[in-house]
């Protein structure tokens, strides 16, 4: 089917947030966009100039353990380099993450007319984040922290998940790494207690990825509206099950051990803190919102994600 035929076929549908939006339109507008507003993190960002001595590597009220008591006990210099773990385990996060998502948008073109907008705005949005992960890894290389890889578990479910998801499977996954993420980001790159080179690596990601959400959106609403009822079903389930790995997976419990801290003790703690849970669901609120208006978040799916944590 060519893009015109497949435009042709939902001219006139709509769901809870209106009319679908053409397809070749909306790539075109993220296509001239990303040909205004692309970044070369190695041009951009001074990789050489020193960290700034008492500055944070992550707002301290989205570090996990925040308002803990162990938090109250940990003193500053601690609490600042467990933002800097953490802060590295959230790029490796997004580094696994990213690896996923270029999988699923080379599988997802596959069989698409290589000439369109909407497959050249796929491989302009792999370009990105190629380079997204390049730039995580060397943020990760440039402080005194490990590579933070999330666990053999979660690799193998993401390896299953790339085999087994629908269209409309991948795109609400990808939204649920890039949403959350980009919003602890806005917060993080206007914020003057956080280190120079911290805060230009997140203001480069918010502005590429504010294109990605948007393509991921408009695919995605049109999957909810044209594919098959079973397709639909699955992707709420997998969804909610998705939600539920990288609730888990968004903290590497090995980053308190390396700041001296006792794991088990600190998972539990943030497990039961009330401001982390708000962080988390807050982050996610625009998120669920727009899966809400467009019918993901139904039956068992939506029980998944509420034990996910990430909706209240």
């Amino acid at each position: 089917m060519t893009s015109t035929t497949e435009d042709a076929a939902i001219e006139g549908l709509r769901d809870a947030l209106g009319a679908l939006k053409d397809r070749e339109r909306v790539a075109e507008r993220l296509l001239d966009s990303s040909a205004k507003h692309s970044f070369d993190p190695d041009k951009e960002l001074d990789w050489e100039a020193p960290f700034e001595p008492g500055k944070w590597f992550w707002p301290p009220e989205l570090v996990s353990l925040y308002g803990t008591p162990m938090w109250r006990r940990m003193s500053e210099d601690q609490r600042i380099a467990l933002s800097q773990h953490e802060a590295a385990a959230l790029a490796s996060l997004g580094i696994w993450f990213e690896l996923i998502l270029m999988q699923l948008l080379v599988r997802h073109i596959y069989d698409k007319p290589a000439t369109s907008a909407h497959v050249r705005y796929a491989l302009t949005e792999i370009e990105d984040e190629c380079r997204h992960s390049k730039m995580f890894a060397r943020l990760i290389t440039r402080g005194d922290t490990p590579y933070y890889p999330v666990s053999t578990v979660h690799r193998n479910l993401g390896r299953l998940f790339k085999t087994i998801s629908t269209t409309p499977g991948s795109f609400t996954a990808t939204l649920l790494g890039e949403e959350i993420l980009d919003w602890m980001q806005r917060l993080t790159f206007p914020d003057e207690r956080v280190q120079t080179l911290v805060r230009g690596v997140t203001r480069i990601h918010v502005v590429e990825e504010a294109r990605h959400v948007r393509y991921a959106r408009e695919e995605l609403r049109r999957q909810m509206v044209t594919a098959p009822r079973w397709s639909q079903e699955f992707t709420r389930l997998t969804s909610g099950e998705f939600a539920r790995v990288f609730s888990v997976a968004f903290i590497n419990p090995e980053v308190y051990t390396n700041v001296g801290l006792d794991k088990r003790r600190a998972m539990a703690e943030v497990k039961a803190s009330p401001h982390r849970r708000e962080v988390m669901q807050t982050g996610a609120k625009r998120l669920t919102d727009f899966l809400d208006d467009i019918g993901v978040l139904r039956g068992a799916g939506r029980r998944l994600w509420k034990s996910s944590g990430l909706l209240a």
